[in-house]
């Protein structure tokens, strides 16, 4: 919040009923708020990398997963042939 400060003046050398107002808004007295949110956004930056890294892990080994199952399914399909193919020779 900015404060004002109004100050006014009559000189001797001008005419009477003349004001001058000066307002000063002084931005010292900001009492941190820049610094506060600098470390909020910082800390969701933060945040936010952290759990797309873990989304990323999860998502990598849920790939890896699926890429073994399907090999072993492929693996139990030859088999299967590999014993229909025997069974049918004898």
């Amino acid at each position: 919040m900015a404060e004002e400060t109004v100050t006014t003046e009559h000189p001797t050398n001008t005419a009477p009923g003349h004001t001058t107002t000066i307002i000063r808004e002084s931005r010292s007295t900001g009492g941190g708020t820049g610094i506060v949110m600098a470390l909020v956004l910082l800390v969701a930056i933060v945040g936010g990398i952290y759990l797309f890294s873990q989304n990323s892990e999860t998502a990598k080994d849920n790939a890896i997963a699926n890429a073994a199952n399907d090999v072993g399914a492929a693996a139990t399909k030859v088999g299967d042939a590999a014993q229909d193919a025997v069974k049918t020779d004898k």
